[in-house]
């Protein structure tokens, strides 16, 4: 019988050119190498942790394995100052539950994992170990794909919001796959070469119609699994309907279970809360200054396009994204502007 002992034991999958183009600000595939991901390690089955947390001085996994014990699954943090901390937990695999707990000077908090392909449903704020294999069915759309997205094309984009566009008995929203058997003929019906979903990553706030998410890698468990908005995007594809989403790096929630403060500092955001926090939107502004929160926004994009296969994304904010727009003028050379016109500039063409 296999060891079916929960415990973490150090494992790493990140080599060191990993890190190398990681320290660069040039990779953008980390969706392949953090997060959690089941496993085999010596014959054992078990999931990977990877979570870049800098300045932390301890992360562990907690979970429903472990009971949300702070202390029996710690990480390992890399030897190369990356700030990563990894580790295999053997015993446990899909469907499985999870946070990290970050220890910092003065700092202790459960934080989701940012790279998670899958978010508990809110108003629940942990994160679930998933994979995303999908048997896809669009052979004929990946054939007439080019064409139908070509400038010279015609297009009319019907846009809308998942949650509100129709309702079922209870007011209750539609799931993936129920949308599924309406809206690609009802797209058809109605001349549309293309659909719009406003933002379906994971957001704790519904009100914010998904424009202040969480969810960089995940879509919102409101509506199904990952498989499930798999099977919508499939279905549109083989009514031959491309498929766009609106994606924001412009800004994120203040929700402590997400992105902000993450390991005690300010590491997504920018430490200038003239730069970092929009007094409008209650919401923190990315460091796009910051090589690693430029791989993090650039993989986020390849991956909704390569892994669910989308036809574009709409890039919401932009003008946030490229100029400050903090009451107070921002200082002369930084970085708000200059960077992040480079990271919109590297994800358009390294997704093309």
């Amino acid at each position: 019988m296999p060891n079916t002992k929960i415990e973490s034991i150090p494992h790493t999958i990140i080599t060191d050119v990993d890190i190398y183009l990681l320290k660069q600000g040039t990779h953008f595939r980390l969706f392949e190498k953090l997060g959690s991901r089941p496993m085999t390690v010596n014959g054992i089955k078990g999931t990977y942790f990877a979570v870049w947390a800098p300045n932390a001085n301890q992360v562990t996994v907690i979970g429903d394995f472990n009971g949300w014990n702070r202390t029996s699954h710690p990480l390992f943090v890399r030897w190369d100052s990356s700030g990563i901390w990894e580790g295999f937990i053997s015993g446990i695999g899909e469907g499985a539950i999870y946070k990290y707990m970050i220890k910092a000077q003065h700092f202790e908090t459960e934080k989701g994992d940012p790279f998670a392909f899958a978010w508990e449903e809110p108003p629940r704020t942990a994160s679930i170990v998933w994979n995303l294999d999908y048997q896809w069915n669009d052979a004929n759309w990946n054939g007439i794909r080019g064409a139908k997205n070509d400038f010279s094309a015609p297009m009319s984009i019907y846009e809308l919001h998942f949650g509100s566009w129709q309702r079922k008995a209870g007011n209750q929203s539609l799931t993936y796959r129920e949308m599924a058997e309406i809206l690609p003929k009802y797209l058809q019906e109605m001349g549309f070469t293309h659909v719009e979903f406003m933002p379906l990553m994971e957001h704790p706030f519904y009100g914010s119609w998904g424009y202040q998410k969480i969810g960089y890698f995940a879509p919102s468990r409101r509506y199904g699994t990952p498989q499930d908005f798999m099977y919508l995007i499939d279905k549109l594809h083989q009514h031959e309907i491309a498929v766009l989403l609106d994606w924001v790096p412009s800004h994120f929630p203040s929700d402590m279970h997400g992105l902000a403060y993450f390991d005690g500092t300010a590491l997504y955001e920018h430490a200038d809360p003239r730069k970092g926090f929009h007094p409008e939107w209650k919401s923190y502004i990315f460091n796009y200054g910051r090589n690693e929160v430029r791989c993090f926004l650039i993989s986020s994009a390849i991956f909704w396009l390569q892994k669910y296969r989308l036809d574009g994304l709409r890039v919401d904010a932009s003008p946030q994204c490229s100029i400050s727009t903090m009451p107070a003028p921002p200082m002369s050379g930084s970085p708000m502007s200059s960077a992040a016109m480079k990271t919109s500039k590297r994800s358009l063409s390294s997704s093309s």
